[in-house]
């Protein structure tokens, strides 16, 4: 006997114009949270300290599509933010000392009074702000291509992303006369001739990051909601099937880890003038994990969720290890630990479970990241046929 089947819900023309407002009214509200409320809240010196987060925030939204969309664990998120970070940092340290002149390191360190070749084109703006992109997503094109094309994913490639992570720390280490070893480059005073001591600059920062963030917010949000953002979903749960379908699951792939790369880049580079250091400490493989963490604990598939969770994470790190320093470690990876566990969607996922056991129903488990659905035919991959696009955010 046939099960009596329900009648779909046809959503109603008020449902429909909520779903289709709520984007812009989130966007609205965090507008009006960071350019008016956090300012007229919050201290000259907690408005630098949310600077620094927005920055973190940055690499977690690429985290989020290259990890919560394309099932790459990107543990070596480090390495491109400090490429974009030196970057930066070099140019800033050049236009201190001035033309013709060396970094004050330089001088400190080393015996000689040439500058090394490849730090000379970063005397230019145009190309400092050029290698900021350029540089972590030719980068990443280098790793995907050599990674990708050899089916390299799962662990191994989160351990291969973290060793490189580590080897280039290492290696700006080792360089102390043209990269400040141990110290980086520090005590960064001007910003395209912008004075860093003057109050009113530091807020042009913090404005500059939070636009900037907004406006990845908004295009990672388009790939999301797009053909390519639905064919990376169906690449991460079934890229066998994928293939067969025709497409090539690592240019797909690809893609994302590039995009994430440049978004780590210019979160680096956005750093530099906010904290005014960029050092080997800051982009090693502890870093690197903690991108992720505030990733996960915010809900690695929805970008809001990503970039909650790492600002949530970043300021309780920096205001619970004041307090707390030798515990704040071991909260933050049960904190890891217990989210993962039981709610592997993150925060962000937490609503619908209660609203799930609130109407008597029975959960599945917990929620996780949106899944490719069955294809209906042989000539399109799952997800490309989804139409359901109001959940990827």
């Amino acid at each position: 006997m046939t099960p009596r089947m329900k009648p779909r819900m046809t959503p109603r023309p008020n449902d429909r114009r909520l779903v289709r407002l709520r984007a812009p009214l989130g966007f609205a509200l965090g507008a009006v949270a960071l350019f008016a409320v956090a300012p007229l809240a919050l201290s000259e010196f907690r408005l630098g300290l949310l600077a620094k987060y927005l920055c973190v925030a940055i690499v977690a939204l690429g985290i989020s599509l290259a990890w919560g969309r394309g099932g790459m664990l990107t543990l070596g998120q480090g390495l491109f933010f400090g490429l974009g970070g030196y970057a930066m940092a070099m140019h800033l340290k050049l236009a201190d000392a001035g033309p013709g002149n060396l970094p004050d390191f330089m001088s400190l360190y080393g015996t000689g009074t040439e500058l090394p070749w490849w730090w000379e084109p970063f005397r230019s703006p145009v190309f400092a702000v050029a290698a900021v992109f350029v540089v972590p997503m030719a980068a990443a094109a280098l790793i995907g291509l050599l990674v990708f094309r050899r089916r390299v994913r799962g662990a191994y490639f989160a351990i291969l992303s973290q060793a490189l992570t580590a080897a280039f720390a290492l290696w700006l280490i080792g360089q102390q006369l043209s990269t400040g070893g141990t110290n980086g480059l520090t005590d960064i005073q001007g910003f395209f001739g912008y004075d860093l001591s003057d109050p009113a600059n530091m807020r042009m920062v913090y404005f500059l990051t939070a636009a900037v963030l907004l406006a990845l917010m908004a295009l990672v949000r388009q790939l999301f909601l797009s053909r390519y953002g639905e064919l990376l979903v169906a690449v991460r749960d079934s890229e066998e099937r994928v293939r067969f379908l025709g497409y090539d699951p690592a240019n797909v792939k690809l893609v994302a880890y590039v995009a994430a790369a440049g978004m780590a880049g210019l979160a680096g580079a956005l750093f530099v003038p906010a904290v005014g250091i960029i050092s080997p400490a800051l982009i090693g493989i502890v870093p690197s994990i903690e991108f992720v963490i505030g990733a996960a604990i915010g809900g690695r598939a929805s970008m809001l969720g990503a970039v909650i969770g790492a600002v949530a994470v970043a300021w309780a790190r920096s205001a619970l290890s004041e307090e707390f320093p030798a515990a704040w470690t071991y909260a933050q990876a049960l904190l890891f630990i217990t989210v993962v566990a039981f709610l592997p969607g993150g925060l962000v996922s937490l609503g619908a479970v209660l609203r799930r056991r609130a109407r008597g129903g029975r959960p599945r488990g917990p929620a996780e990241p949106p899944r490719a659905p069955e294809p209906a035919s042989a000539s399109e991959p799952a997800s490309v046929q989804h139409t359901g696009k109001e959940a990827a955010v």
